[in-house]
């Protein structure tokens, strides 16, 4: 039992702790090209939150890792089967009913912890802020926590050489082996502006990637994945440190 996971720890253990930091992990159920399970987002996701707020527990920042959302926005790839969609208003609704309990408990400081590409929590923090002032309410994709070329020689973003290898290395009875797996070819707009990222539009998935994947995942490796998720790990366990100590009434310099 760890006493700063939601799901593991119980009422004798808490009822009279005080937690500075909630942390809630939010990934997607979608298909991940032919050898990743539907499940990989929330894998790594939960993996990373769960060994982050060890470090930070380690260094005595009183977090609690909340259970994880196991459904992203999936608006672009509602053809591809059982891919799980919730809408950014069903998002923003349960986002909401979880940050009042959080302040009706006091406890103020409030990371929403990404694993999903299609989630975006930006305008949802700027609505939900007005609505609770005294809460301090942040997100971090893990995803952008490192640069990819440090570890890897594919990219891609979706079942590519980044995730692969860690789940290579988190889950490998989990992943097939790569001589199934697809080339993770993905097709680009016509736009130029699309491309470049100064403009942007949804993809339509199924329209730009044959077996869902986008990036070549045929170098990843189980060593790999271990080397990155080490540091995405150690950073996140430093951004709860710092969040756990943070002053919400001196926050700027």
């Amino acid at each position: 039992m760890k006493p700063f996971i939601l799901s593991e720890t119980n009422w004798k253990a808490i009822k009279d702790k005080k937690f500075d930091l909630a942390v809630l992990p939010w990934g997607a159920t979608e298909a991940h090209n032919y050898h990743l399970p539907f499940a990989t987002d929330n894998i790594m996701v939960e993996k990373i939150a769960t060994e982050s707020a060890q470090i930070a527990w380690n260094n005595g920042s009183g977090v609690i890792v909340l259970p994880t959302i196991p459904f992203g926005v999936n608006t672009g790839q509602l053809d591809i089967k059982i891919n799980i969609n919730l809408n950014p208003s069903t998002q923003l609704a349960i986002l909401n009913d979880v940050t009042d309990v959080l302040n009706r408990h006091e406890i103020y400081k409030f990371l929403i912890l990404n694993g999903h590409g299609g989630n975006d929590f930006k305008q949802m923090i700027r609505e939900l802020g007005p609505k609770y002032p005294k809460m301090f309410i942040c997100s971090c994709n893990w995803y952008q926590s490192f640069a990819n070329s440090d570890f890897f020689e594919n990219g891609g973003g979706h079942a590519d050489e980044m995730e692969t290898s860690v789940m290579q290395y988190l889950a490998p009875d989990s992943v097939l082996p790569l001589n199934e797996a697809g080339n993770g070819i993905g097709k680009k707009f016509r736009i130029k502006a699309l491309n470049e990222k100064w403009a942007w539009a949804e993809r339509k998935w199924s329209k730009v990637t044959a077996d869902t994947g986008i990036g070549n995942p045929h170098k990843a490796t189980p060593v790999k994945g271990e080397k990155c998720l080490k540091e995405v790990i150690n950073k996140i366990g430093n951004l709860m440190i710092e969040l756990s100590r943070a002053d919400l009434d001196n926050m700027y310099e």
